[in-house]
């Protein structure tokens, strides 16, 4: 059967988080692109109102690092509809030696990274549980969840432990026709990532690593989330989909 691309979510609500920048951003241009009315989540007014300026979406400002907030944000969202997607794609990171990690930047990128997509995913999953229509969510992860990368012992956690997490909500939630995976990219030129990887002594190396020889962009990723949101998916549950140029293959 074909598919057209431009109404494939024509019938589907999808919540983004992380909207305001990078992959987030992305992937609710493409959603929208596709059909899908989008909520959007981000903890900047200034980025969501950007993004609503380029695609119609409901906006909702919020800072996931706040555990009580990230809740109601999320009884918010699905207040004014019902959710059929999820993207949890909010994240940060704090560059620090592993001896010289402190255990506040720590808990703020475990608190943002995976506490904050468990308490999203849980009030949609809910959602979707209780109109039993099923549903699909994507937990974007890193290939940092694999490999061990300099300067990033928080960062590397979190991810794992996103990894991890998401194994188990495939297995719980799939009893429920609830699809959950991860995606798993290679540096990603997002605003995060620029900062990091922007001084060739730095990118030279991890680039040479890559078999394509070249990061991956915003939309790539953003085109590998649609598919594991989409019915081309359907059987897909309780992977960690490598979007890498074949770093990991190396």
């Amino acid at each position: 059967m074909n598919v057209d691309r431009n109404r494939e979510f024509a019938d589907k609500t999808v919540l983004v988080t992380g909207a305001g920048k990078g992959i987030g951003y992305a992937s609710a241009i493409l959603m929208a692109e596709r059909g899908a009315r989008v909520i959007a989540l981000s903890r900047s007014q200034a980025d969501l109102d950007a993004l609503s300026h380029t695609i119609p979406c409901t906006t909702i400002a919020v800072d996931l690092a706040d555990a009580a907030a990230t809740l109601a944000a999320a009884q918010q969202a699905l207040q004014a509809q019902p959710v059929d997607l999820l993207v949890n794609c909010a994240g940060i990171v704090e560059l620090e030696p592993f001896l010289d990690t402190s255990i506040d930047s720590f808990d703020l990128t475990m608190a943002v990274n995976v506490r904050a997509a468990m308490i999203v995913a849980q009030e949609c999953a809910r959602c979707m549980i209780a109109r039993s229509e099923g549903g699909a969510i994507v937990n974007v992860s890193s290939m940092a969840a694999q490999v061990g990368t300099p300067l990033h012992a928080a960062y590397c956690a979190s991810k794992a432990a996103l990894d991890a997490m998401t194994r188990v909500m495939a297995v719980e939630l799939g009893v429920h026709g609830i699809r959950v995976n991860t995606v798993n990219p290679v540096v990603t030129m997002t605003p995060m990532a620029q900062k990091v990887w922007s001084e060739p002594a730095k990118s030279g190396p991890m680039l040479a690593r890559i078999p394509l020889q070249r990061f991956v962009q915003p939309d790539e990723v953003a085109r590998a989330i649609a598919y594991l949101l989409s019915r081309d998916s359907s059987m897909v549950n309780g992977v960690s989909l490598a979007v890498d140029g074949g770093f990991q293959a190396g």
